[in-house]
């Protein structure tokens, strides 16, 4: 029974991580492509073609616009696509406390304590290394683990990777993408409008009723979220945190549970006759059809809203939503011919260090004490050697870290480049030295 309890729960893992994996794999060409694009003669363009204003506009009304001023391709990217990102993340989390890894203190506890190591370390050793300065701002940009970016480096390994690494992976990455989410809410918002604050508190108070209800129908709370987010992006909070909040009132709960499900089918299939008259498969009569037709309307009710969004979305968010965030936000310009200044500077090194020895030491070094102080055991398939390898992994930022060091030096292009390069740096050091170290200490065959 056990063993079967094991085996769903890898296939379920599989299938949620296939998207990330591939993902991944298509950010490290993207990146590579945007950082060519800058460094070439289509780097004027490359450049002004992010601050193009973007409208969708009636009459005076103009839906993308912050304070009565348009929004810029750059910002369209940042504050609309990145909610949805970030409502994907979202949903995702969801499932995680309630059914994943995150749904027990005994499962959570390992990947939960070392993703705090993971957090505190690297904004102490940053700290430290830009006290004082103008870069003491970027605190929280090397605290978090990019998910498709890391999954994409194991998945070289095929099949000689025990899936629980891939799992502790996947909910460390997880976690820290919570305390990534705090942050945002908590230190990058300010001049708060407190009316649109409360119509958004509303409108989620209308949400969460809805969810209490038992209302299933997907596109009401796309909708109502659509007015979340609008009010946030008004009110001086960032506007991603809404694509958040609304996830977590999506219901998990399917309209039609699966045992009724399946009475439903054996109700209708008696419309389909028991022999094999290829002059009856042929053609289909009218109640046949309906009974058809019913058994595919039950099919969409029997999954939830929560994993048929989640799952709707993953296509979407990987191959479209952060590809274009990478782009646009990847491509730093070096070279002195085309307007390029001497990017790297001690925020560049506080950054990369952060990322690559401040989250190994933290994830190894907080692993470690909780297993030795015994409030939590080891995996299977886990060593301390392979250990290693995932916890250099864990340095790999990107998505996020370069998300919020948008947000904490888009006022000054010295400080972000430096700071992007800093997060490239460190995600490509990250991932070399994990690949090497994985390659050493993995079996040289297929994992259990």
């Amino acid at each position: 029974m056990e063993t079967l309890k094991i085996g769903k729960r890898s296939f379920s893992f599989q299938r949620a991580a296939h998207y990330h994996i591939n993902g991944g794999i298509m950010l490290m060409g993207v990146v590579l492509l945007a950082m060519l694009v800058a460094n070439s003669p289509l780097s004027e363009a490359y450049t002004n073609f992010w601050n193009k204003e973007v409208y969708l506009q009636v009459g005076d009304f103009n839906l993308f616009s912050h304070n009565g001023h348009p929004m810029t391709l750059m910002a369209f990217i940042n504050d609309v696509l990145m909610t949805i990102f970030f409502f994907s993340v979202g949903l995702e989390i969801k499932r995680e406390i309630l059914v994943g890894e995150l749904s027990s203190i005994r499962q959570a506890l390992l990947p939960i304590i070392a993703a705090c190591g993971g957090m505190i370390v690297p904004v102490i050793l940053y700290y430290f290394m830009t006290a004082g300065t103008n870069a003491e701002g970027g605190l929280a940009i090397p605290m978090a683990t990019d998910i498709a970016f890391s999954l994409g480096v194991l998945s070289l390994f095929g099949k000689r990777v025990p899936i629980s690494l891939k799992i502790f992976l996947t909910a460390f990455a997880v976690v820290d993408d919570i305390g990534g989410i705090l942050v945002i809410a908590l230190f990058y918002s300010s001049h708060i409008d407190y009316a649109c604050l409360l119509y958004a508190l509303i409108a989620f108070i209308v949400l969460c009723g809805a969810n209490r209800l038992y209302i299933h129908n997907r596109w009401f709370y796309i909708s109502i979220g659509f007015i979340v987010w609008y009010c946030f992006l008004q009110s001086g909070i960032h506007a991603t945190i809404a694509g958040v909040l609304v996830a977590f009132t999506i219901p998990a709960t399917p309209h039609l549970h699966t045992g009724k499900y399946i009475n439903y089918i054996k109700n209708n299939i008696e419309e389909f006759p028991a022999n094999n008259n290829k002059k009856d498969n042929l053609i289909l009569s009218k109640e046949q059809i309906n009974a058809l037709k019913c058994i595919e309307s039950a099919s969409d009710h029997v999954i939830s809203p929560l994993q048929s969004l989640e799952d709707d979305l993953h296509a979407l968010v990987n191959y479209i939503v952060i590809p274009l965030f990478a782009f646009a936000n990847a491509g730093i310009v070096l070279l002195p011919q085309y307007g390029g200044q001497p990017e790297i500077g001690m925020l560049t090194w506080a950054v990369a260090i952060s990322l690559v020895a401040g989250k190994f030491i933290g994830i190894y070094l907080f692993t470690w004490l909780a297993i030795k102080c015994r409030l939590s055991s080891m995996v299977n398939g886990m060593t301390w050697t392979n250990l290693s390898g995932i916890c250099l992994l864990g340095g790999i930022g990107f998505t996020v870290s370069l998300f919020i060091s948008n947000l904490s030096f888009g006022d000054n292009l010295l400080l972000l480049n430096q700071a992007k390069l800093g997060v490239l740096l460190g995600t490509a050091i990250a991932g070399v030295l994990g690949y090497i170290v994985l390659s050493l200490t993995l079996p040289k065959h297929k994992a259990n």
